[in-house]
C-alpha cells in the first residue's frame, strides 16, 4: 500500500496545479510520448511495476517510435532504441550526453559524487577513471593478477566438482560458483590479500544486500521531498547497509595503508600479492578540493563500485554464454575442437597468451554479449545543454537511457538477431570486425559507448575468454537429463536466466 499512499498524496498537490493531462511533449518539442499528469507522470507506473520497464519500453517504441519520452514525477526520461540515434548522442554529441542525472536529496549518503559512474562529467570523474583505467585496467597491471586467475579458477573447478560430486545425477546449479569465483577475484584486485571464504563471503552478502534493496527506493523517484519523510524506514534500511559495507572495508583499508608505510620504511617488497586497487586509491589527491585525500568513506564507495562493476556483469555473461553451450552441443563441440587444437591435451590451464590462438572462442563470447548483454539499459545519462536529436528538443537537464538489449537485436543488422551463432563474428560473417566500442558505429554496446563507456572492458572480455575456455577444457557440460536450458530472462541488478543453468559436468581429465 506504500505506493498508494504516496500517489493519493501527489494526487492533492497535482490537483492544486489542475491535474489536467497533457500530451507528453509538444509544447516544448521533446520526443513523442504517452500523456502525463503533473507531478505524477504517466499514470502507468501506478498499475507496471518498474521491472516492466523494458516491457512498456518496446510497447511504446512501436507506438511512437524510436525515440520516446516518458514522465517519472515531473521529470522527462528519453529513451532511444535505435543505433544511428545512439550513436549521434554518445559519439557525435558525446560531451553533451555525458553527463550523470540529479541526485535524489534523500538518497545523498551514497556518496554518488565521488564514484566514477555516478561523478558529473568533469575533471574529478576524469581523475578517478584514469586512475582506475592506469593503474589497475592497463595491460601491464592486468598480466600481474595471472596467478591470481589462477587461484580463483582451481576455487570455481572445486566448487564445480564439489557440488557435482554431493548427488548422483552429477548437476550443478552453476551461477553461484560463477558469482562467487569473480568476487573473489575482484576482492583479491581490489584489496591486495586473498582472503579467507567466510570474510569474502561477508564482503559478497554486504555488497548484494543493498542492489537488492535499492528496489525499494524507486518511490524516492516520486516527490522526492515528500517521499523522502514517507519511506524514512527504507531509508533508514539502506544506510545500515551500507554502514555494514563500511564495518568490513574500512580495516581492509587501513591494513592496506599501513602495509605500504612499512614498505616505504623497509624499501623492499614483501611476500604479499601485487598492486591493490585500495593502493591506488590511497594516492589520489583531488586538486580541485586543494589536493586533499580520499576520506575513508569515499574509498568504501569506490571499492563498493569496482566489485559490483566487475563482479555480476561477467558472471552474469558467463552463465549466458554457458547455457549457451549446453544448449548448443555442436557449438561446445566446435569450441573444444579449437581448444585441443591451439593449446594441445596436456596443459592444466589456458593461459592468457593461448587465447589469442582461439577466434572461435572471440566469437562465442562476442555473440553472448550481443544476444545476452548483461545490462539491458546504460546508466541513466544526462544532457547538459539544449539539444536537437532526429528534430526533437532534448532539454538541458534531462535524463536519457539507450535499450542496450534491442539496440544488439536489431533484424537490420542482425540475420535471426534471436538466435546464437557464434559464425556471425567470423570471417565473411554480418559481425566480422564489429567495433565494440562503438566508436565508427554501433552495431551492438553491451559495455555502453562513447565517455561513459565501461572502463573495464578490455578486463571483462579477458575473463570471459579465460574462464569459458578453462571451464570448456576443464568438463563436458551436458544437459540434465529431461531439461532444457531455458533462455527466459529476468531483471535484477543485471538481466539473468529466469530459472538459472543446470547442467552436468563431466570431467574431460583424469586428475
Amino acid at each position: 500500500m506504500d505506493i498508494w499512499h504516496l500517489v493519493l498524496l501527489s494526487l492533492s498537490f497535482a490537483t492544486a496545479l489542475g491535474l489536467l493531462l497533457r500530451p507528453a511533449t509538444k509544447k516544448r518539442g521533446l520526443p513523442p510520448g504517452p500523456p502525463a499528469v503533473p507531478i505524477i507522470g504517466n499514470l502507468f507506473w501506478l498499475r507496471r511495476s518498474f521491472q516492466d520497464v523494458e516491457t512498456i519500453l518496446r510497447e511504446l517504441h512501436g507506438q511512437y517510435g524510436p525515440i520516446v519520452t516518458l514522465h517519472i514525477g515531473s521529470r522527462p526520461f528519453i529513451v532511444i532504441s535505435d543505433r544511428t540515434l545512439a550513436h549521434r548522442a554518445l559519439v557525435e554529441h558525446g560531451a553533451t550526453f555525458s553527463d550523470r542525472g540529479p541526485k535524489l536529496p534523500a538518497t545523498s549518503f551514497l556518496i554518488r559524487d565521488h564514484i566514477i559512474s555516478g561523478a558529473a562529467y568533469g575533471p574529478l570523474w576524469r581523475l578517478l577513471r584514469r586512475n582506475l583505467i592506469s593503474e589497475i585496467l592497463h595491460s601491464s597491471r592486468v598480466k600481474l593478477y595471472a596467478h591470481g586467475r589462477a587461484w580463483v579458477l582451481q576455487v570455481l573447478t572445486n566448487h564445480l566438482r564439489s557440488q557435482a560430486a554431493s548427488n548422483d545425477a552429477g548437476a550443478v546449479t552453476a551461477v553461484e560458483s560463477f558469482r562467487f569465483a569473480m568476487f573473489c577475484l575482484l576482492v583479491l584486485m581490489c584489496f591486495g590479500e586473498k582472503l579467507d571464504e567466510k570474510a569474502i563471503k561477508d564482503i559478497e552478502i554486504a555488497q548484494k544486500s543493498p542492489l537488492l534493496y535499492g528496489r525499494k527506493l524507486y518511490v524516492l523517484a516520486f516527490a522526492p521531498r515528500i517521499s523522502r519523510y514517507i519511506f524514512r524506514d527504507r531509508l533508514k534500511t539502506a544506510l545500515q547497509m551500507r554502514q555494514r559495507q563500511a564495518e568490513l572495508f574500512v580495516p581492509l583499508i587501513r591494513a592496506r595503508k599501513e602495509f605500504k608505510k612499512q614498505q616505504q620504511r623497509q624499501k623492499s617488497e614483501e611476500e604479499r600479492f601485487v598492486y591493490s586497487y585500495v593502493d591506488s586509491l590511497l594516492d589520489i589527491e583531488l586538486s580541485e578540493e586543494g589536493g586533499r585525500k580520499l576520506t575513508e568513506p569515499e574509498m568504501v564507495a569506490l571499492c563498493s563500485e569496482f566489485l559490483n562493476a566487475g563482479t555480476d556483469t561477467t558472471s552474469t555473461a558467463l552463465q549466458w554464454i554457458m547455457a549457451n553451450l549446453v544448449k548448443h552441443q555442436e557449438i561446445q563441440a566446435k569450441l573444444m575442437e579449437e581448444i585441443d587444437g591451439a593449446v594441445g591435451s596436456e596443459g592444466e590451464e589456458i593461459k592468457e597468451e593461448d587465447l589469442q590462438k582461439m577466434p572461435y572462442l572471440k566469437a562465442v563470447i562476442m555473440e553472448g554479449l550481443r544476444r545476452h548483454p548483461p545490462g539491458h539499459f546504460v546508466l541513466m545519462h544526462t544532457v547538459t545543454e539544449d539539444v536537437i536529436l532526429d528534430g526533437y528538443l532534448i532539454p538541458k537537464g534531462a535524463a536519457i537511457n539507450f535499450m542496450v538489449a534491442e539496440i544488439g537485436r536489431d533484424g537490420k543488422v542482425w540475420e535471426e538477431p534471436m538466435e546464437f551463432k557464434p559464425e556471425r563474428f567470423l570471417a565473411g560473417g554480418t559481425g566480422e570486425g564489429v567495433d565494440i566500442t562503438g566508436s565508427r558505429e554501433i552495431k551492438m554496446m553491451p559495455f555502453g559507448v562513447g565517455r561513459r563507456i565501461c572502463p573495464g572492458l578490455v578486463l571483462a572480455m579477458l575473463h570471459l575468454e579465460y574462464f569459458v575456455a578453462n571451464l570448456v577444457r576443464e568438463f563436458e557440460w551436458k544437459p540434465v537429463d529431461g531439461e532444457e536450458v531455458d533462455l527466459s530472462e529476468k531483471p535484477e541488478f543485471t538481466v539473468v536466466m529466469k530459472n538459472p543453468l543446470r547442467a552436468c559436468i563431466l570431467p574431460r581429465r583424469k586428475i
